[in-house]
């Protein structure tokens, strides 16, 4: 079968047309009306869309901005989270007034001072299984910005189950990649990576890193699936997925068909458990210590009263910008290779930590396992530290 050509669309508009526009919608969306491919019928699609965009973060800072500025009818923003300068980097729609504001209030401001035209409802929830397939239910189309894998495989079986499409994407430090996931009509997430990567495959940008302005890109083509899958036009991403290099400025495409022996999704599951990040049954045995045991022992240390070493597991970036005094620097890869076995000393007292406190549980699991027995981790990492002990430190 030959590939569609560029304006033809095989699965026709996902929404009906609105009644009509007013003189001031004919004004503001004059130039989509102008493109023969969008025109009155299409702009009055987009105004009886109903669109649901789970995440005001990275991804649905761009989505958001351009969806309102299309003149979607209907926007439901999903997000608990609140905006703190970390955010501002790559998360366009919110600004320095917006710190410690939730991020849903931030957004819905900043839609609705671009277009006071359409509808903004707000989800001040975390998306889980429970309430997934009802707070679809009322959206035609949900775009996906989250930013780990056990949320994205539930959007995915969520809008399957109902019958809708989902329009995904993710990015990655100078990569990102973006589909339409819609059982119905072709391959799903889950056909792309039918086995859920393990938990500590990719680091999150708060330990890897993110070059902001990919956000964009990807946000920007996925609002483009969005607008046309509503009004039926163009060629979609519906069994092809779209990888963008921004180092190299480069982008290519990949097919991806629907598995034909596997089953129809039809049931939610535990989304945490299948992605390998439920708590490990021994998390609690493993020795640890809180920063105001540690801020103790570093006074003592500093006293000539115990001797251990403190052993920073991150990155080299992650120790520039905020470490715990008195810390060396022993990057996690190097000691799962071996390489940097000889700076720790087997007879020695070890306090690891990382920026949270799960690499560093990792990497005790891995000394342990090599012989080490006098080792244990900082629960809550540096963010803790910053959180309890010295809040003039940077928090990333």
């Amino acid at each position: 079968m030959s590939p569609l050509s560029a304006g033809e669309n095989a699965i026709g508009p996902l929404v009906e047309p609105a009644a009509s526009l007013s003189s001031q919608e004919l004004e503001r969306y004059s130039r989509h009306i102008l493109i023969p491919e969008i025109g009155i019928a299409g702009q009055l699609r987009l105004k009886n869309a109903r669109v649901l965009v789970v995440g005001a973060g990275g991804l649905g800072s761009p989505a958001l901005l351009y969806l309102a500025a299309a003149g979607v009818g209907t926007l439901g923003i999903i997000d608990d989270d609140v905006v703190d300068v970390t955010n501002l980097q790559r998360q366009i729609i919110h600004g320095m007034a917006d710190i410690g504001r939730s991020k849903l209030v931030s957004a819905r401001d900043a839609v609705a001072e671009l277009n006071p035209l359409i509808t903004v409802v707000l989800h001040e929830t975390q998306l889980t299984a429970e309430n997934a397939l009802d707070l679809f239910a009322d959206y035609d189309l949900i775009v996906d910005g989250t930013d780990n894998f056990a949320t994205r495989y539930l959007v995915c079986d969520a809008a399957a189950i109902l019958g809708k499409p989902s329009v995904w994407g993710s990015i990655f430090r100078f990569d990102g990649q973006v589909s339409v996931s819609w059982q119905k009509h072709g391959a799903t997430y889950r056909d792309l990576y039918p086995e859920a990567p393990a938990d500590d495959s990719a680091p999150s940008c708060g330990e890897g890193g993110v070059f902001g302005m990919i956000c964009a890109a990807i946000g920007s083509v996925m609002v483009a699936e969005t607008i046309k899958l509503i009004t039926g036009v163009g060629r979609t991403l519906v069994g092809r997925v779209l990888f963008f290099d921004a180092l190299n400025a480069s982008w290519r495409e990949v097919a991806v068909r629907r598995d034909p022996v596997a089953t129809e999704i039809t049931v939610l599951i535990d989304y945490a458990n299948f992605c390998g990040i439920s708590p490990a049954p021994d998390a609690a045995r493993l020795p640890s210590i809180d920063v105001h045991e540690l801020a103790l022992l570093l006074d003592q240390r500093a006293a000539g009263m115990v001797e251990f070493d403190l052993i920073d597991v991150r990155e080299p970036a992650e120790h520039t910008i905020v470490s715990i005094p008195g810390s060396r620097l022993v990057p996690q890869e190097l000691i799962f290779s071996g390489e940097a076995l000889g700076e720790l000393a087997l007879d020695r007292d070890i306090i690891l930590h990382c920026k949270s406190g799960g690499r560093s549980a990792t990497v005790l699991r891995e000394l342990e396992r090599r012989g080490y027995t006098r080792v244990i981790h900082l629960d809550g990492g540096v963010l803790d530290w910053v959180a309890k002990i010295d809040s003039s430190l940077a928090a990333y």
